[in-house]
């Protein structure tokens, strides 16, 4: 699959989720699997991740695939799953412990 730019990123993970832009502005979208923000570069990814991580319930960042080993450690142990442009899931994100 070509790498997709912001626009192009939001727009497939829209389509494959029936996602919609977050009303509360915490994320760039809304699921039934939880919120999801797009990071469309390797740089965009660590941003991204950590403005999921003090969010409750299922979180995931959307990457170009070929993303996923820069994607991937920063994910660590924040809790926040990884989602190609399909809405394929890289990773498994888990829910957050209660504080």
């Amino acid at each position: 699959m070509a790498r997709l730019d912001r626009e192009a990123l939001l727009t497939a993970i829209t389509a494959a989720l029936s996602a919609t832009p977050d009303p509360d502005g915490l994320a760039d979208l809304v699921a039934s699997r939880g919120r999801i923000n797009v990071a469309a570069t390797g740089a965009e990814i660590g941003p991204a991740i950590k403005r999921l991580t003090s969010l409750q319930g299922y979180r995931w960042v959307a990457i170009n695939a070929g993303d996923l080993f820069t994607a991937s450690p920063l994910t660590m142990s924040t809790k926040v799953g990884i989602l190609d442009p399909t809405g394929r899931v890289l990773k498994n994100a888990d829910l957050p412990r209660a504080k």
